[in-house]
């Protein structure tokens, strides 16, 4: 049976032609943003593919049906359904059997744009190892290693083991390059502490190392893009206001599925908002590099 998916017109006239697109989660829309705010961002999320010379192709699944670009009503809903289901790889299959509805995250955002003919992916920050020695890891390594995409992020979120998920990485063969620096970013920070073997300054140069990497073997290439410091989180409460955050984990009793949103909620709130604005910016820096290393992969065509 064939997976059922529908490309908006724009996205398949751009396929078509080989022009340049760009896949986007819809998890940040749903879950990642506080509403209404939301449907605001996801529309200069992809108006800022656009100003970077790309189609945008938000993902999402409705109501059994894989969309690869979203109309104005489909972003509508994913920013308003408060019902809406997170979506992984494991979760796609429940979803399009049952005609169910929900927001892709990063690892079946990267799985189904790959179906789609898409080969570059803007997202915030991936997922990865967990803090605290239990085994508990992201989906988006696993599928990052057997995805043929190149992904444009600013590291994984500084709430992680950012070394074990490095460690993880290099396990997957996934190619990780830094944009403009050899110090892998921390989301909310320029630098995570940790070092990169490979550094590309421009978007043919990233463009240019993941044409190679499809002649070497499925996998993909995360493109690290780091915020500038000045747009960065402050450091030093960014440090504290995650410590304590960490520490109310046992307090509060969270584990599993549940940790990620809490801390994540933890330092929105305790920062006044200004891990958010990081977060609108991170996206949007993301979202048009993705762009322009998507129309670089273009012209090598």
């Amino acid at each position: 049976m064939p997976l059922p998916l529908t490309v908006a017109p724009d996205v398949r006239d751009a396929l078509d032609a080989g022009s340049p697109v760009v896949a986007l989660e819809s998890t940040l829309i749903a879950h990642g943003l506080p509403r209404p705010d939301n449907l605001a961002a996801a529309g200069d999320i992809e108006q800022a593919v656009r100003r970077g010379g790309a189609t945008p192709a938000t993902i999402a699944v409705l109501d059994g049906i894989v969309h690869v670009g979203l109309d104005e009503a489909g972003l509508t809903r994913i920013a308003g359904d408060e019902t809406l289901s997170k979506l992984g790889v494991r979760d796609l299959p429940v979803a399009l059997a049952s005609g169910g509805s929900g927001a892709t995250t990063v690892s079946s955002t990267a799985v189904l744009a790959e179906r789609a003919g898409i080969a570059v992916f803007a997202t915030g920050g991936l997922g990865g190892v967990h803090r605290g020695g239990g085994y508990d890891e992201s989906a988006d390594l696993g599928a990052l290693g057997s995805t043929t995409v190149l992904v444009v992020c600013a590291g994984v979120k500084s709430i992680l083991d950012v070394e074990a998920t490095l460690e993880r990485l290099e396990t997957l063969s996934v190619t990780v390059l830094g944009y403009g620096t050899h110090r892998f970013p921390g989301f909310y920070l320029t630098d995570s502490g940790f070092g990169l073997d490979w550094q590309v300054n421009s978007p043919a140069q990233a463009a240019a190392v993941f044409a190679a990497r499809r002649e070497v073997r499925p996998g993909a290439v995360v493109l690290a893009n780091p915020l500038p410091e000045s747009e960065q989180l402050d450091p030093d409460l960014h440090d504290r206001v995650l410590a304590e955050a960490l520490a109310g984990l046992a307090t509060d009793g969270v584990t599993g599925k549940a940790v990620t949103p809490y801390l994540l909620e933890r330092l929105h709130r305790v920062t006044a908002g200004a891990s958010l604005v990081a977060n609108i910016q991170i996206i949007l820096r993301n979202a048009e590099l993705a762009a322009q290393v998507s129309a670089a992969l273009s012209d090598l065509r």
